[in-house]
């Protein structure tokens, strides 16, 4: 085939990629068991599948005290609390993320400075960070991004030398490892989402993994409305209801039998993957850092050479999901986000901080190279789809490569639409507001 499905040809796939999350009569029977014992939510806290999870969820991480909550933003925003940070502090966030990461620290009181990601991981730049430190700085969330972990060696070096606490932000890297330790293990807290799409899923839910034992207590107590935790139960918090149910709980133990087997064919399929792209002109992989020494394919990234292909990811992307190919371009850069807009709120931070949010004056050139030219990326249902997949995959962008000469038309086509799209949108917006 060499002629293109958005002009006319026939697609390379037409089954649909593994449906997730997976599902059988056992999730069925852990649920059904925990609605008959009566026992659905959260309190008193902690339930016994909750007990079971937290304790099976650190053994397969391997470390940490798991705190499991109701998602993997509390995580983040608990993790902070219970550290002290809060009115006024500085947390350094990357500019590469979901738009969580840096809505955390303010729902904690503090203030979320992004900097820029490094070309090679597209996770959080050290040198980035220690330029953004400054006397109020007291918290680095590095985030672990599609199959690629931060530097940890570099980023705990700097945490060292200013006294800085370090959350690990790895709702991507569930069982990813650097230099064999657990990723969410090595900085002071480690944070992982539970969300649908996660590849350990409970619906809705979130982990916290914390370093030691007097931070775990605080932050159970900060999730069960500040009730005491510690063996005297003198220590009460300022704290909230963000239990976890015993429900989510019931799905979350099923999970965690299915992940190892599951990871080990994520990771098999990846290596095929790989070995297919790297022998496709105008395809580049990120670099493979050998510290990252087991990895976790939540999300994965290659990317384009615009140049070569000419266009950007966009229109990459939008005529591979013509071939039956599911690709997307991933998150905007934190300062061009929809869906980070702390000025049309009234929380307290962005109100006290204007400074930090004006994000016109905002550069951040690789994560917007990468999130607006370069990256494509895959969920994890394609290294679950066999060998077939893969290829069906390597064929869609062999063909793509192959009648890359039509690529730039396609491009403005495809401008030419989104532009009427986003007029007629802003158009229907003025008629609403006038009605």
């Amino acid at each position: 085939m060499s002629e293109l499905a958005l002009l006319g040809g026939q697609p390379v796939r037409s089954e649909p990629y593994p449906r997730w999350p997976v599902f059988d009569d056992a999730e069925i029977q852990s649920i059904t068991k925990t609605v008959l014992s009566g026992r659905w939510g959260g309190s008193p806290h902690p339930g016994p599948n909750t007990v079971e999870f937290a304790t099976k969820f650190s053994e397969l991480i391997g470390g940490g005290i798991a705190v499991p909550m109701i998602n993997g933003t509390i995580t983040m925003e608990v993790a902070l609390r219970a550290a002290g940070i809060g009115w006024g502090d500085k947390v350094i966030v990357p500019a590469y993320t979901f738009q969580a990461t840096a809505a955390a620290p303010m729902a904690a009181g503090a203030i979320p400075v992004i900097v820029d990601i490094s070309p090679d991981s597209y996770c959080i730049d050290p040198i980035a960070v220690e330029r953004a430190i400054t006397s109020k700085t007291k918290a680095i969330i590095v985030v672990h991004i599609a199959a690629q972990m931060a530097d940890m060696d570099a980023v705990m070096d700097i945490a060292k030398a200013h006294n800085l606490i370090v959350i690990e932000d790895a709702a991507h890297a569930h069982g990813a490892c650097w230099r064999g330790m657990g990723s969410g293990t090595i900085g002071d807290f480690g944070s992982f989402s539970l969300h649908s799409a996660k590849i350990i899923t409970t619906g809705e839910g979130g982990v916290l993994l914390c370093k030691d034992e007097e931070m775990a207590e605080l932050a159970a107590s900060i999730i069960d409305c500040g009730r005491a935790k510690d063996p005297e139960k003198v220590n009460f918090t300022m704290g909230v209801n963000y239990r976890w149910s015993e429900l989510h709980a019931a799905l979350g133990l099923v999970a965690l039998e299915r992940f190892p087997e599951q990871m080990a064919q994520r990771s098999q399929m990846a290596d095929y993957l790989e070995e297919c792209l790297s022998e496709i002109p105008g395809i580049r992989l990120l670099k493979r850092d050998p510290r990252l020494t087991r990895r976790s394919l939540y999300r994965y990234i290659f990317n384009i050479d615009t140049e070569h292909f000419g266009c950007n990811n966009d229109t990459f992307s939008f005529a591979m999901v013509a071939e039956g190919i599911p690709f997307d371009t991933g998150y905007p850069p934190m300062h061009r986000y929809h869906l980070f807009q702390p000025q049309l709120s009234k929380l307290a931070v962005p109100a006290a901080f204007p400074e930090f949010f004006d994000f016109d004056a905002m550069s951040f050139p690789v994560t917007e190279t990468a999130s607006e030219k370069e990256s494509i990326w895959m969920s994890e249902s394609i290294f679950r789809s066999g060998r077939q997949g893969i290829e069906d995959l390597v064929r869609g962008i062999q063909k793509l490569e192959r009648n890359r000469d039509k690529l730039p038309q396609i491009a403005e086509d495809y401008a030419v639409q989104v532009e009427t799209i986003n007029q007629n949108t802003k158009m229907l917006k003025r008629g609403v507001k006038k009605a």
